[in-house]
């Protein structure tokens, strides 16, 4: 099973694709550019889901839902919004089709054109900004805190599963406040608490930054984000979050009266993840066995493996797994005994390797006679006999074990591959091996845009919350004067 897996040393990429599919991910579907996630795939989501939302939650926000198309006039009415997204917009012209009166098939019905075209939701700022506008009359109706899991369409032309793709899964934060500093400090939050997701959960480090201006979300004042580090060295936006200003309030004329009975137009935020985790997991953790999946996300924490011969032995051992599956169960976690009879126990291990079960129990009659259980741990490959009797709390130790070691090893892995470079001579020689060049940048566009043209390496953030180096020095390319530096990358 996983020969079947190229080397992430022979081809990252492929490396990349093979894990998707063979490990039961994803797999692209007839319409192009989209993807079906398979039962597999969408577990792990689900549980980022779950986790996500239960967050949000407690930060105050509640789920709503808003339409998937949205007017096109819509759109034109935030200059900037429009003009970052004008080009990936799918469009919806007709509401009908008829059969083909010049041969079989059916064709578009020429007299059911709409009356104003619909874009199908790329982002649901214009939506959502027109709704709110119904919402909002008095501070009192302040703050609006809502958030929506959905789909949206972005017409990409190179898709790549779960990275990007036409139609993708994702969730967007939709916040209304009555002061700027509400609405900032909200931008803040919630960069922060994707960040906990992904440190906690993901077992992802990340960094917590700003973006540029060139690189911030279209129609926001400030673009927060977070960023992590991929195997080969390239960058993964994995999360953001946007102070929108007055922006969309003036575009929708959504106003507020104060308590001294002024009106005012509303502050606003928006953010967002998607399926791209998902990839960021991969990327971030997978070897050529396969998938490495942190314990708090994997859809099954322990796969239990009979080894036997004949029916005998096979009937006690499997009632020896119930019992210790049931007591797995009962400490709360996930438990699939693959008793396929029809396979060897080695392309169980290599298919369960792959698929990225944190643990592995193996249980034979040797086993039975002398009270062991066989546990190996997915993130190390290491193989260990444990009595029977003190398996499942040390089954259960494991997890946080394994949760810890899988973000000390990412941790690593970056600040390995993370440095302070000062010449532009040593700039391009580094950034052709990957990694976070730490430079000065003289806070011109016109010098961000060049190394991006000569180097296709981009900030990737400012960083405001881990690898602050808060000093004087010059820029990497023009040599003028800076005082922080920031993250260039190849990226995603």
């Amino acid at each position: 099973m996983a020969k079947e897996v190229t080397s992430k040393e022979e081809n990252y990429s492929q490396w990349y694709n093979n894990l998707v599919v063979k490990a039961d991910l994803a797999e692209n579907s007839a319409v192009r550019g989209c993807m079906v996630i398979k039962p597999y795939g969408y577990a792990i989501w689900e549980k980022m889901q779950h986790y996500m939302d239960s967050m949000f939650k407690q930060t105050g926000h509640q789920n709503a839902y808003f339409p998937l198309f949205i007017p096109k006039s819509f759109l034109s009415k935030e200059a900037e919004h429009v003009e970052g997204f004008a080009k990936e917009c799918a469009v919806v012209t007709h509401h009908r089709l008829m059969l083909n009166p010049d041969g079989p098939g059916v064709v578009v019905d020429p007299d059911a054109k709409l009356e104003e075209e619909l874009v199908v939701r790329p982002t649901s700022e214009t939506i959502i900004w027109n709704t709110y506008k119904n919402w909002i009359t008095s501070y009192r109706d302040l703050p609006i805190l809502c958030n929506q899991w959905a789909n949206v369409v972005r017409w990409e032309m190179r898709t790549r599963l779960f990275l990007r793709t036409a139609e993708f899964l994702w969730q967007e934060g939709h916040t209304a406040h009555a002061t700027k500093e509400e609405a900032i400090a909200e931008t803040e939050k919630m960069v922060h608490v994707y960040a906990k997701f992904a440190r906690e959960y993901m077992a992802l480090p990340v960094i917590v930054g700003r973006k540029t201006e060139s690189e911030k979300f279209a129609g926001a004042v400030e673009t927060l984000c977070i960023e992590a580090m991929m195997q080969d060295g390239k960058a993964l936006q994995a999360g953001t979050s946007h102070f929108l200003g007055q922006n969309f309030a003036k575009a929708f004329d959504v106003k507020y009266a104060t308590k001294e009975g002024a009106q005012e137009y509303v502050w606003a935020t928006s953010w967002g993840t998607s399926t791209r985790l998902m990839g960021a997991l991969i990327m971030a953790h997978g070897d050529n066995n396969g998938l490495v999946l942190p314990p708090k996300l994997a859809p099954i924490h322990v796969v239990m493996v009979p080894i036997y011969k004949g029916e005998q032995e096979h009937a006690a051992i499997i009632a020896e797994m119930d019992s210790f599956a049931q007591k797995l169960r009962n400490a709360g976690l996930t438990v699939k005994i693959d008793d396929r009879d029809n396979l060897r126990s080695g392309f169980k291990f290599a298919e369960w390797e792959l698929k990225g079960v944190p643990v592995r129990v193996s249980i034979g009659p040797r086993d039975l006679q002398n009270g062991t259980v066989e546990i190996a741990r997915r993130d190390t490959l290491t193989k260990e006999f444990i009595p029977a009797d003190a398996a499942v709390e040390h089954i259960i130790g494991l997890m946080d074990k394994i949760q810890e070691n899988m973000y000390a090893r990412a941790l690593k892995f970056r600040e390995e591959n993370t440095f302070v470079v000062d010449t532009w001579d040593e700039f391009k020689e580094r950034i052709e091996k990957g990694g976070f060049l730490l430079c000065h940048w003289d806070g011109t566009r016109e010098t961000e845009e060049k190394i991006k043209e000569l180097t296709k390496a981009t900030i990737r953030c400012i960083p405001i919350d881990t690898d602050v180096i808060m000093e004087e020095g010059k820029c990497v390319y023009s040599g003028r004067p800076s005082k922080q530096r920031v993250i260039f990358a190849r990226s995603y």
